[in-house]
Parts: C-alpha cells; sequence; structure tokens
C-alpha cells in the first residue's frame, strides 16, 4: 500500500505565524489568559535559531518564539516556545529542557515552553525532563497537547469557530488517511466546504484553505477532482475566493516555473554535474514561479536565491514562492531562510 507524501512542518508553521492568538485559546487556554492580547505579541525568529543553531536539537516539525506581555505586570514580557512533534522522539523531553534553559540563559527571562505532539502513537506523552544527582536536581515540567485526544471530541472540534478546530481535524484526517486517497479526497472536500459555513471572513477562508491543501496532499488525478469539486462547489455557493484568478496564476507560475527551471536545470547538469544542476534547476524553477506570480523580482531577492547553494532550502523556498499572498512575504520568508 503506497503511502501518500504529506508535509507536516510548513503548514504547522504557516497556521501558528497566522492564527498565534486562537491557537493559544484553543490548545493552552490558561496561558492565553494570562497574556495581554492587547499589547500585542512579536515573534522571535531569529532569536531561536540562534538557539537551534548552538545545539544539536535533532528534528522537530514546526516551532514558534513569541515575545508577549502579561496581564498581571509581573514581568514585563515572557518568551513563549511552542514545539509541535510530528513522531515518536525518545530525546524530545530532553530537547524541551535544552531549549528552555538556552532560551533563560540567553536573555534572562521566564520561557514557557509548549508542546503539541501530532504523532499517531497515543501512548506518548512526554510532559517532564530532570535528573537527581548527590541531593541536586534539575528539572522542567511542560504542558502538552495530544492531537490524536480530539478524534474522540470530532463534533467539538466542527462546531468550534476557532480556526485551529480546523487545522486539527485536518492533521487528524491526515494522518487517518495516510494509506488512502480517495478518503483523503473525501476528507479534504468536507473540510473546505466547512470553511464557507463556518462564519469565517474571506482572508481567513484562503488562509485556512493553503493550510488543508498543503497538509493533506493528494496524487495528480485526485488532484484535479478536487479542483474541479472545488470550483463547482464555489460556483453554487456564489463565492469565487479559492479559484479566484491569483490562485489560477500561482498554479501556472509552478508549472512554468518547474518546467523552464527543469529543462534549465538539465543543460547546467550535464555541464556542472548533478548537485550543481539540481541546484541551478531550483534555482531557475523559484525565479520563474516568483516572475510569473508577481511579474518582478528584486534585485536582493535574486541575489539571494542565486547565491543558495543549499539544496533543501531552496527546495523549502520553491514551495513559499508557490503560496506567499506577495513578495513583500516571500522576502520576510527568504530573509529567515538566510540567516537561519
Amino acid at each position: 500500500m503506497v503511502s501518500l507524501p504529506t508535509d507536516y512542518d510548513s503548514p504547522w508553521k504557516e497556521a501558528l505565524q497566522r492564527f498565534f492568538e486562537p491557537f493559544m485559546a484553543f490548545f493552552f487556554p490558561a496561558a492565553h489568559a494570562g497574556i495581554d492580547w492587547a499589547r500585542g505579541y512579536t515573534f522571535k525568529d531569529k532569536e531561536l535559531q540562534r538557539v537551534v543553531r548552538d545545539a544539536d536539537l535533532g528534528r522537530r516539525w514546526a516551532d514558534q518564539l513569541a515575545q508577549v506581555w502579561l496581564r498581571d505586570g509581573s514581568e514585563a514580557w515572557v518568551l513563549i516556545h511552542v514545539e509541535v512533534q510530528g513522531q515518536v522522539d525518545t530525546d524530545f523531553a530532553r530537547r524541551m529542557y535544552t531549549y528552555n534553559y538556552r532560551l533563560f540563559d540567553r536573555y534572562n527571562r521566564r520561557v514557557v515552553s509548549l508542546a503539541v505532539l501530532g504523532d499517531a502513537d497515543p501512548a506518548w506523552r512526554p510532559s517532564e525532563f530532570g535528573y537527581t544527582l548527590f541531593g541536586c536536581r534539575v528539572s522542567l515540567t511542560f504542558p502538552i497537547v495530544k492531537l490524536l485526544d480530539y478524534a474522540a471530541r470530532w463534533d467539538e472540534l466542527a462546531a468550534s469557530r476557532n480556526p485551529f478546530a480546523v487545522v486539527a481535524m485536518a492533521h487528524l484526517k491526515t494522518l487517518a488517511t495516510h494509506h488512502d486517497a480517495p478518503e483523503r479526497l473525501h476528507w479534504k472536500l468536507n473540510l473546505i466546504r466547512g470553511l464557507y459555513h463556518g462564519g469565517y471572513s474571506k482572508a481567513d477562508i484562503l488562509e485556512l484553505f493553503r493550510i488543508i491543501d498543503w497538509l493533506m496532499t493528494l496524487p495528480d488525478e485526485l488532484t484535479r477532482s478536487f479542483n474541479e469539486a472545488i470550483e463547482n462547489f464555489e460556483e453554487e455557493m456564489h463565492m469565487p475566493y479559492v479559484t479566484s484568478i491569483e490562485r489560477h496564476g500561482m498554479e501556472r507560475g509552478l508549472q512554468q516555473g518547474m518546467q523552464q527551471g527543469m529543462q534549465q536545470g538539465m543543460q547546467q547538469g550535464m555541464q556542472q554535474g548533478t548537485h550543481q544542476g539540481a541546484l541551478q534547476m531550483a534555482r531557475e524553477a523559484l525565479l520563474e514561479i516568483l516572475g510569473a506570480r508577481f511579474g518582478v523580482v528584486s534585485p536582493a531577492a535574486a541575489t539571494a536565491i542565486h547565491s543558495s547553494d543549499n539544496l533543501t532550502r531552496l527546495k523549502s523556498l520553491l514551495r513559499h514562492a508557490a503560496t506567499a499572498r506577495s513578495p513583500e512575504e516571500f522576502e520576510q520568508v527568504l530573509a529567515n531562510v538566510a540567516s537561519a
């Protein structure tokens, strides 16, 4: 039985960035209640990446570091570290501890560590790390959320107007349909249709559509069926949100960019060798997608792309180029990747 390829990491990062306050309210209501949201919050991506670079912290799906203000005034701000873990990792609790103490040591602020466990093992629930030696005890206990627990609360998820209820449902159905593409298509359409009846704004519908589409990948033939079904549904609803010219332009740009980039990359590969050819193919595809979607690529972005020699990062940027809502949004991602 063939497994469907799934990217859990990028959609969760996007969702955390776009819906951070609803995320906290949905999964960690006690922490949410202690934050003064009226004063806003700031993501600290570069600070987190510095900590990650300082230690071998293993594979993680998504993480986020945010500066927030407290309601009780006991401290000006805290750093809340949120981690979404996608697979069983026997070293996960130690890694959470390492994050926590390194952040505290670097910034001398209280650090709240929170974890969302998105794996398929109901028994795996790491929530503390510590050791004792010669009367000295070191420990960290951190709140966790187990996404599998929400499978038994499906009606509650479906009735919620919090956008992270949609993310949780998409994640659960992605796990459940790992080997069943037709069933995944069924649930993907179900969840997308539910957005139009959920009372969300057009902007939120578009964002949640992107996240669901990203999580619940389908084979090419079922992707075509999905697109046709969504177009028909939107015509019935008189809500042409997702099938707008921007979405079609994105798809055409992706196709054109990949085709032209592959052709040029193959020529370069013949001349420079397999790895260099793959790098050139990714660079050219990236520039073609950006050109097709936004019409122009800034000199700074073009220089950064041409100078990149990390194939994994270039592949990640291809996805962002196809889904970014503006050239400014893509360039912010490009800057974050370059500093990592």
